[in-house]
Order: structure tokens, then C-alpha cells, then sequence
């Protein structure tokens, strides 16, 4: 073999092998980025015994606060996850929901949490997977005059997204306005089903309100005429604004309680429901 032969397969040798080590250096800088990139899956829980149970799951955690809003970050089988206290109510829910849709643009949004039951089939522990949500304080009553009474089981729903113009006058508003749950969460949340065991785990309506109810007969007009399972004080707000910004959302309510058939009210619910919505997230997790 020449030298010119010699040298250029010595510089082709080169050159081969030097692309080979650029290759194995980038690999795990690109596979590092792509973490980086992964959009979070969130969970809301309105009070820290709704939260934090499943906070504690959570590896390599770091906390967050912004306002009276609390963000615990970290993973599940490596993947981002955050848990977030919301606080109580649609107003709190709302806007936490905003926030941390602004802040971390998350794939999915679970919020997660006690309930009251509406319907009397459905015992506590049970658990109400939300197919759809539905703002039970969205309501227009009656015209009655000074003297006339109030006569609240003749209120009609008010669905304040039906128009830009005045929800009153718009006769389009007059109809209930339900959030759907999204399909992926749900098939999720379905397919780990039975690693709940303290009750049973159904699809149905979630309901919700700046108003906690305890009157038997205005509870079960809710279920007659907005079909409610349960009702909560936040999930209606969450989905409303996930919907603005189409991301995907579901609601997973436990009854904690259920006054139609005579359930007392069991704080350990909550630990449980966030037991059952930690397999949920593992499951979409593994399907992502």
C-alpha cells in the first residue's frame, strides 16, 4: 500500500471514530433535554388532607408557592408530576388552575377530593369518576314581586359561557352547562379500577358550588334535574377554565359522606381517594 493510501485511510479511520464518540456524547444531552421538555401531570386537591397524602408519594420533591397556592414538585416512575393545594371553593380553584396552567403548561390536570353523595345508590368511599362536571350554583330564579316568597325549587340552570351578551336576557343560557371529562384520563382512571378496595369506583356527574348542602329534599332535586352524583366545591371551576385553555381534565371525587342514606362523614376517605388517584396517574404514565 502506498503512502497516500496509508494516510487517507488512516484520516477516514479518524474521522469515523470521532463521529461515533460525537454520537454517544449527544445521546444522553438529547435524552436529557427531552426530559426537560416533558409538560407535568397535576394534581388538585383543595385542603392538605386532600393533598397531601399524595404529595408524599412524589420523588425528588421540590415546593413552591405563589400567593396562597402550594406546588409540590417532583416525579412518579420518573416522570414530572405536581401536586397543588388549591384551597377551598370555585373562586380559589379557579384561579389556581389558571396559575398553574400559565406556570407549567401540564399535559393533564387531575383534580382529586372528598364529596357529599347525591345519589342514594352510592355509599362513603365510594368513588365518582367525573364524565362530566356541572356548576350547580349557575342559576336563574324566578320573577316574584316583595311578599311573594322565594321558591328555589323553580330555579332554572344559567349557563354563563352561552353568549358574550347578558345571561339573563339570553334564552340560550337557560340550559345546564356540563364539562366532559377527558376520554385518556378516563380510560386511565377505569382500567385500575379494582386497586380501589374500600368501595366501588363509577362514572357519573360531579356537581359544584360556593354552597355546602344539607338539606335531603334540595339534594335530591339536584340529582332528579342535573343528574349529580356527588357534590364538591371546586371540580366545575377547574374544568371550566381547562377547557379555555384545552387541556385535558378530569375530576375524582370519594364520598366522604352521604346524608340521602344515611352515610357519616369519614375524614380517612380522602387519604384513600388519593391512594386509588395515585395508580391513575401511574396508569396514564405507562400509556403516555
Amino acid at each position: 500500500m502506498s503512502y497516500l493510501a496509508r494516510t487517507l485511510t488512516f484520516v477516514l479511520f479518524s474521522i469515523f471514530l470521532l463521529a461515533g464518540c460525537s454520537n454517544n456524547e449527544s445521546a444522553p444531552a438529547e435524552a436529557s433535554a427531552e426530559e426537560e421538555t416533558q409538560q407535568p401531570i397535576l394534581i388538585q386537591g383543595p385542603m392538605p388532607i386532600e393533598a397531601e397524602n399524595f404529595a408524599e408519594r412524589l420523588e425528588n420533591v421540590e415546593e413552591e408557592q405563589s400567593g396562597t397556592f402550594v406546588f409540590y414538585k417532583g416525579t412518579v416512575d420518573d416522570y414530572p408530576v405536581i401536586v397543588m393545594k388549591t384551597g377551598k371553593g370555585m373562586e380559589n380553584t379557579a384561579a389556581a388552575t389558571a396559575l398553574a396552567i400559565e406556570k407549567f403548561t401540564p399535559a393533564a390536570i387531575i383534580n382529586q377530593g372528598t364529596s357529599g353523595g347525591h345519589d342514594p345508590e352510592l355509599n362513603v368511599f365510594d368513588i365518582v369518576l367525573g364524565e362530566r362536571t356541572v356548576n350547580l350554583g349557575s342559576l336563574k330564579t324566578g320573577s316574584r314581586e316583595e311578599g311573594e316568597g322565594i321558591a328555589p325549587t323553580e330555579w332554572i340552570p344559567m349557563d354563563l359561557m352561552a353568549s358574550e351578551g347578558s345571561a339573563g336576557e339570553d334564552p340560550d343560557a337557560e340550559n345546564i352547562r356540563y364539562f366532559e371529562g377527558d376520554k385518556g384520563l378516563l380510560e386511565a382512571a377505569k382500567a385500575v379500577k379494582e386497586t380501589h378496595k374500600e368501595g366501588k369506583v363509577v362514572e357519573g356527574t360531579i356537581g359544584s358550588a360556593d354552597v355546602w348542602n344539607n338539606e335531603v329534599d334540595r339534594i335530591q332535586w339536584f340529582h332528579e334535574n342535573f343528574g349529580s352524583s356527588v357534590e364538591e366545591m371546586e371540580g366545575a371551576a377547574g374544568a371550566q377554565i381547562a377547557k379555555a385553555y384545552d387541556t385535558p381534565y378530569l375530576g375524582i371525587r370519594i364520598l366522604s359522606n352521604n346524608k340521602t342514606n344515611g352515610g357519616e362523614y369519614n375524614p380517612e376517605t380522602a387519604a384513600s381517594n388519593q391512594d386509588y388517584v395515585y395508580e391513575v396517574v401511574k396508569e396514564y404514565i405507562q400509556n403516555k
